[in-house]
């Protein structure tokens, strides 16, 4: 009687374990989802920022190659 209580008792210690190893896996996703969705605003920022930079030098030089 002794070992099936032993065993019960292991196996829930291994699903309480797993069950907080799940939901620190769950908050760092989230913490990392929250990076990815901040630099792929950031980055769409800076694309908007040379899009800007990068349209009158454009016509400038189609400008200058008509000469």
């Amino acid at each position: 009687m002794l070992w099936p209580m032993i065993a019960i008792a292991l196996g829930f210690a291994g699903i309480a374990v797993l069950g907080v190893l799940a939901v620190r896996v769950f908050a760092e996703v989230r913490r990392l989802a929250r990076q990815v969705g901040a630099s792929c605003e950031r980055i769409q920022r800076a694309a908007e920022d040379l899009e800007r930079a990068a349209t009158p030098l454009a016509s400038r030089a189609s400008g200058a190659g008509r000469d």
